[in-house]
């Protein structure tokens, strides 16, 4: 879910222990270098089906993924996935529609399911068998609801969820206990409303004698909609963004969720105008005792050293809801499409899956429900404590122009940065969000054939 500025690499994730004697891969700031794995004969480069698998995906998720492709590879030996790691964003996906409408689409992809509507329409994307799926022991029985529902478009699946990535609180497990805010069980104390939320914020603060909570969101546009998002949907409101349509906002709730977000960011309770590292070191530095981040940075804390649990984000408004969104597998649309190498792309998926539990490792909650319901996912701290935010997700509200690595996000750091800072009223600025949606949904999806829009 970081942003790195990685460039275009491929990296051959066939790696069997006979040819990992043959060549090795060097990691290096996040990407991966593919290094002389040569000395196939032709002969056992005939008998082996090559999948290209196109991902977004860098530094420890990267090698989290590199890992798993190799596994799911040896226990495939009829073929070989190779992975080509592409940066993050607006590239990737650029690349991946001209790949498809080239006729150079890769086998299988990774995509963030907030971004497969503004693909699915314009044919990009081919939908994935459910039988076929089934038949490796994947149906839509193996997924939570929410999550497996998000890649159904029109009745037809076009992404299978490999997880869900929330945006939860991370706390410090000394502060917490030296401010008497933690339950009998050594967990953080069950929060119901936006007085109590402030409350225990404060008494941290006066153990850290800096702040209470660390949230970066300066010059951010995905932290600010990603918690913004979780208080407007915790009232219960909805957005829907219909093509041709003005967009349907509940202003109400949006400046409710506004109003309290400044109240938090008073300088005493939370920095004013704290970025995403500052608040990160912040953290670890012991300068607040509580994080609002999202799963993804667990790896850095424990690399931190740090005492510290997690947890969903406190349901302050009435209905549990966290924002999120998945890393889903794809079919990139192929026009003739090689039927035994796309029976072996479900076998590839299916395998992923099903040794995800080290993708939980890097903090991800995983979609598989026979990953998180086993022993060895319990057993991971704090893992285990906050899968819960699972079965409340909420995802960006569906529209062409939204998801993780669009422009969407960067529209409401335009138009509300300044409602965060104080410095504009929330329902001055929410209303010119509202109103550049407006002038996004009265044009045409850019991706889609002409009859679509």
């Amino acid at each position: 879910m970081k942003q790195p500025n990685a460039q275009v690499e491929t990296v051959s994730a066939g790696l069997t222990r006979r040819n990992m004697l043959r060549g090795s891969v060097a990691v290096l700031g996040g990407a991966f270098i593919t290094a002389a794995l040569a000395s196939c004969t032709p002969a056992f480069a005939q008998q082996v089906q090559q999948l290209k698998f196109w991902h977004l995906l860098s530094g420890g998720d990267g090698i989290k993924m590199n890992a798993l492709v190799q596994t799911v590879d040896a226990e495939n030996p009829e073929f070989r996935a190779t992975q080509s790691v592409l940066a993050w964003g607006t590239p990737y996906y650029t690349k991946l529609a001209m790949a498809s409408v080239g006729g150079r689409a890769p086998d299988v992809a990774i995509m963030h399911v907030t971004r497969v509507a503004g693909y699915a329409p314009g044919g990009l994307l081919d939908p994935w068998d459910r039988k076929i799926l089934a038949e490796e022991g994947v149906t839509e029985d193996s997924f939570l609801p929410r999550v497996f529902e998000k890649g159904v478009i029109d009745g037809e699946l076009f992404s299978v969820a490999l997880d869900t990535h929330p945006f939860i609180m991370m706390y410090n497990t000394e502060i917490a206990d030296q401010a008497g805010v933690l339950g009998p069980d050594g967990l953080m104390q069950q929060i119901d409303s936006p007085e109590q939320f402030l409350e225990v914020a404060s008494k941290i603060q006066q153990v850290t004698g800096k702040f209470g909570i660390s949230y970066g969101y300066l010059g951010d546009g995905a932290q600010m909609w990603r918690l913004f998002y979780t208080f407007y949907a915790q009232q219960g409101a909805g957005m829907v963004l219909e093509p041709g349509k003005p967009a349907e906002v509940d202003m109400d709730a949006a400046v409710k969720a506004l109003e309290f977000i400044r109240t938090m960011l008073d300088g005493t309770i939370a920095s004013a105008s704290g970025d995403y590292a500052t608040a990160i070191s912040e953290f670890i530095g012991g300068g607040s005792g509580i994080l609002l981040t999202g799963v993804w940075e667990l790896p850095t804390m424990q690399n931190a050293e740090i005492p510290f649990d997690a947890a969903p984000i406190p349901t302050l408004f009435g209905t549990p809801a966290t924002y999120a969104d998945s890393h889903t597998f794809v079919l990139p649309h192929q026009n003739d499409p090689d039927e035994a190498k796309r029976r072996d792309v479900y076998t590839f998926v299916a395998g992923i899956l099903k040794n995800s539990i080290s993708w939980a490792e890097a903090g991800h909650i995983p979609a598989y429900l026979p990953i998180v319901d086993s022993p060895d996912y319990e057993a991971l701290l704090p893992q285990s404590h906050y899968a819960q935010a699972a079965e409340n997700v909420v995802f960006d509200p569906v529209a062409w122009f939204s998801g993780s690595g669009s422009d969407f996000q960067n529209y409401f750091l335009q138009y509300v940065q300044d409602v965060f800072r104080g410095n504009q009223d929330p329902h001055e600025g929410m209303q010119a969000f509202v109103d550049r949606l407006d002038v996004l949904l009265s044009r045409p999806n850019p991706l889609a054939p002409a009859d679509a829009n």
